[in-house]
């Protein structure tokens, strides 16, 4: 550790201390005040997902212990979070402010606030660490970003990763309050309605989960991955978005030497492609990458059946209860309830987007974004017509044992029957509804509505 100027490292999405740019480079250019604020703007926003605000209080527990034991601690404030970090940089007298590049328009926002909040002497840095391959690299030679994940994955394994980095000894600058956050602080991250079986957040949580994946599943993902019914995905998605986990390190542990290894580390590369494209065209999130001239439907009780798992489709339905109870909801599920919502009920794919943010402990704008783009057709990659069959989706997944877990009501019937159960008489004693929709009705008005010939 330099003896100089002290350096303040805000953290955001990268809420530990191994495998941490910002935090080395701070650390070796004098004492550190490690920040973490409570931003007003998000506890206040569409964003303040009570699942992920409960992960959120687990992690900063977790992460100013991993800090007291570096010889520092957390400091945590409230409000603008520009406002916040010049009132640190004035009360220290620090010499530049660290952070992790960050790729979605808010982070691009706040970086902006935060460089004009600064004193001109006061320095401001963003370094990599929230993704395995900074958002631009690597890039093709026509363009700044990959549109296409193909070509995007080619390049992307082959390119040299940056060597991880350790925890660097830290020392606390003067009288500074780096005591972690506080019980009233806690209180501001409203925990109330959460998922009753959502996962624990946390470094210590998010370590188990790594090792226990790592130690033997999965060398099975290229069979099970898109096995509803045995679920053997490595449910890191909220560990890599609050950064408890690094994904280098992750990528780097779980190495490429099997099949199962390979598919996975594809998956986070995947999570880079999503990353690189949202930083090339922050519009992502919101308007549609390619455009296909939808007229969306305004229809709300037809919503409200699909949020709550009730649209008559068992597989949807059971992907949707998962969601609530759980936070969380098997990747293949996302695609057949997103594909349900946008093709067969022809519902605005941001309404999808934002409700999924609500409810998941992940809720990374740039890949539920995304995906939900890519799913709908607006997006890269992909025919835009494509349109799922939930129930052959549901036969082809082994859906049976997923649909009994989550829709109990239908547990009694068998493995064929249990896919689409209709309403030939095999649900008059059960309190399950008929599908909202005939498969092929909805599939003919998606194509119609398209612009396509529906007799193809």
């Amino acid at each position: 550790m330099s003896d100089g100027a002290p350096q303040v490292v805000l953290f955001t999405r990268d809420l530990r201390v191994d495998d941490h740019p910002a935090l080395v480079a701070a650390a070796a250019a004098g004492p550190v005040v490690p920040l973490f604020v409570l931003d007003g703007r998000i506890l206040g926003g569409p964003f303040a997902a009570p699942n992920r605000l409960a992960l959120l209080a687990e992690s900063l527990v977790d992460l100013h212990a991993a800090l007291a034991d570096a010889g520092a601690g957390l400091a945590v404030r409230h409000g603008d979070v520009a406002a916040q970090v010049a009132a640190v940089v004035a009360h220290c007298g620090a010499g530049a402010v660290h952070l992790s590049l960050d790729v979605s328009p808010y982070a691009h926002a706040r970086l902006a606030r935060l460089r004009d909040a600064l004193p001109d002497h006061v320095s401001g840095h963003a370094h990599p660490g929230i993704t395995v391959h900074p958002p631009g690299r690597p890039s093709p030679a026509s363009s700044d970003a990959y549109r296409v994940f193909t070509p995007y994955w080619r390049a992307w394994r082959g390119l040299p990763t940056r060597e991880p980095v350790g925890v660097p000894d830290l020392a606390l600058p003067g009288d500074l309050d780096a005591t972690g956050p506080d019980a009233g602080q806690l209180a501001l991250l409203d925990r109330s309605g959460t998922a009753p079986r959502r996962i624990h957040g946390g470094l210590r949580a998010a370590a188990r989960r790594l090792d226990a994946w790592l130690d033997g599943p999965v060398d099975e993902y290229v069979e099970g991955h898109d096995d509803l019914a045995s679920d053997r995905t490595s449910r890191l998605s909220a560990d890599l978005h609050l950064g408890t986990l690094s994904p280098l390190r992750v990528a780097l542990a779980a190495g490429q030497d099997t099949p199962g290894r390979e598919a996975f580390v594809r998956q986070l590369c995947w999570r880079d492609h999503w990353h690189q494209l949202l930083a090339d065209q922050p519009s992502l999130a919101t308007e549609d990458l390619r455009p296909q001239g939808d007229v969306w439907h305004d229809a709300p009780e037809e919503l409200a059946a699909w949020q709550q798992g009730r649209t008559g489709v068992p597989v949807v339905d059971a992907g949707m209860r998962q969601l609530l109870a759980e936070g969380w909801m098997h990747n293949r599920a996302r695609l057949v309830t997103a594909s349900f919502l946008t093709k067969h009920l022809r519902i605005d794919w941001r309404v999808g987007a934002a409700w999924f943010e609500q409810h998941l402990v992940d809720g990374d704008v740039a890949n539920n974004r995304a995906n939900w783009q890519w799913v709908t057709g607006t997006g890269t990659g992909g025919h835009p017509n494509r349109m799922l069959n939930p129930y052959r989706q549901s036969r082809r997944f082994g859906a049976a044992a997923y649909v009994r877990r989550f829709v109990p009501e239908l547990a009694g019937l068998d493995d064929d029957t249990i896919h689409e159960p209709g309403t030939g008489g095999l649900l008059s004693d059960v309190d399950y509804p008929p599908p909202l929709v005939d498969h092929a009705t909805a599939r003919g008005r998606f194509l119609s509505e398209r612009g396509q010939d529906v007799g193809r």
